[in-house]
């Protein structure tokens, strides 16, 4: 089998999901050391693969080329975290499972999953060299690498230019590091109707951003081994701005409400209907926006960290090979594969002949590996006839390079949930921030000692 060409790391960097602890070894079927180096061959059983897109399909098809003695039982149902666990305990294991990196390390601190190391030697392949290393960073764990990282859709503040025209605002005061000047700019474009928004001057996505706004303002979920941090003083200023944020537009519970109405995916959206100035948006999102493009006037800025320079967090999903896997060696194999560069190069042939087809805008594909973006930035996105759609395009492309990983840790998931719980009870007023933290650090650490307890 052919190896990776490796040498990305000098490409300068320009996701859409395919629908104990050790390091280095791995268990495969019978509890026998994996071969990594095997001939793939047999039967493959894969799982959590819902939904596969144009982009997933194709790869899913290069694999299958490259790989003409596996035979892939694909299984597309969604991962489930308590199925999964259920699975790996009755035996029924599958030999690749995809899921969100959030979960991986809290699998690896309980021997659910297997080291990757030797696959990924096996395969010609060094990760920091192919991903971007946060990428990595959000799957190592324990001096090992645990799974085949895929995508990294970064944030960015999508811009309504109509809007801010109007108010009089400028890109310049959508700067998450300059509280006074976005204030200001929140209070221009925000309006309401007896006391109920009917605008928002900037959206933050209180909750579905925390990891962002509370690692951009120099806070920290975990320390260096997993462990929870979230009563971390320095994770009090960026609950204090969205607390801000939020009270000069009503408030949280009236700010959520009214976000909650939005018609996202259709047509009257956000930007089309003029209910936001600006808002934090993931890079798929101009993928929602590309038919109305005749609609809406947007524009992009990066978000800010407390020093004023760009920041992006690593979120995205990863393949993994459960512990009791009985084919180790084409799982292997075939994970690497699927996020090979020539695999993105299929994929990226196919979402061009799809956007051919439905007249959309290409807005790329960003892939969690430096090489696939760049390339399939050069070839296939091209102006769009739509100068600020473009410049959209453009910032994600120009934060790809200041991401961060949220942190490695066993209790990862718990982690997430319990910043999202304290962030609404300190947005509401039920709790200080200090309060909410505390509780939240207290309940994440029950979930981190449970998860390490073996």
């Amino acid at each position: 089998m052919r190896k990776r060409i490796i040498g990305i790391a000098a490409i300068a960097a320009s996701a859409v999901v395919l629908a104990g602890c050790g390091g280095g070894g791995g268990n495969g079927g019978g509890g026998e050391a994996a071969d990594f180096s095997a001939e793939p061959t047999g039967t493959l059983k894969a799982w959590g693969f819902e939904n596969a897109d144009d982009v997933g399909q194709s790869r899913v098809d290069y694999a299958a080329e490259q790989l003409t003695d596996v035979e892939v039982d694909l299984d597309a149902t969604a991962f489930d975290a308590q199925k999964f666990t259920t699975r790996i305990a009755s035996g029924d294991v599958p030999d690749v499972v995809q899921m969100d990196r959030r979960y991986v390390t809290q699998y690896a601190a309980q021997d659910l999953i297997m080291p990757l190391d030797d696959c990924f030697e096996a395969q010609g392949v060094t990760p920091d060299d192919y991903w971007y290393p946060f990428v990595v960073d959000d799957v190592r764990y324990d001096d090992a690498v645990w799974a085949v990282p895929q995508f990294y859709q970064p944030p960015a503040i999508i811009l309504n230019k109509r809007v801010m025209d109007e108010a009089g605002v400028t890109n310049e005061e959508i700067d998450t590091s300059n509280p006074d000047a976005l204030l200001g700019a929140v209070e221009k474009m925000y309006q309401e109707s007896g006391g109920v928004p009917t605008r928002l001057g900037f959206d933050p996505v209180s909750t579905g951003q925390a990891p962002l706004w509370i690692l951009g303002m120099g806070g920290q979920l975990t320390d260096e081994e997993g462990v929870p941090t979230l009563d971390d003083p320095a994770n009090i200023p960026a609950i204090e701005l969205l607390k801000q944020i939020n009270d000069a537009q009503g408030g949280y519970a009236a700010v959520k409400s009214f976000t909650d109405s939005f018609d996202t995916f259709g047509e009257n959206n956000q930007f089309v209907a003029d209910q936001v100035g600006a808002q934090v948006n993931a890079q798929w999102y101009p993928n929602v926006l590309s038919p109305y493009v005749d609609q809406i006037q947007i524009e992009a800025v990066p978000f800010k960290d407390a020093e004023g320079n760009p920041f992006s967090v690593s979120g995205g999903t990863a393949f993994v090979i459960p512990m009791g896997a009985e084919n180790a060696a084409a799982a292997c194999a075939w994970m690497v594969e699927l996020t090979s560069e020539e695999a993105w190069a299929a994929a990226g042939e196919a979402r061009a002949e799809t956007r051919a087809e439905d007249g959309g805008i290409n807005t790329g594909l960003f892939t969690g590996s430096p090489g696939p973006d760049q390339s399939i930035r050069e070839e296939y996105v091209v102006e769009s006839g739509n100068a600020g759609f473009d410049q959209t395009i453009s910032t994600y492309y120009e934060v790809l390079d200041y991401g961060q990983s949220f942190g490695s840790s066993p209790a990862g998931q718990d982690i997430q949930n319990e910043l999202n719980n304290a962030i609404t009870a300190a947005l509401l007023g039920d709790k200080t921030p200090e309060e909410a933290l505390a509780d939240a650090q207290d309940a994440a650490m029950r979930a981190y000692d449970n998860a390490t307890a073996g």
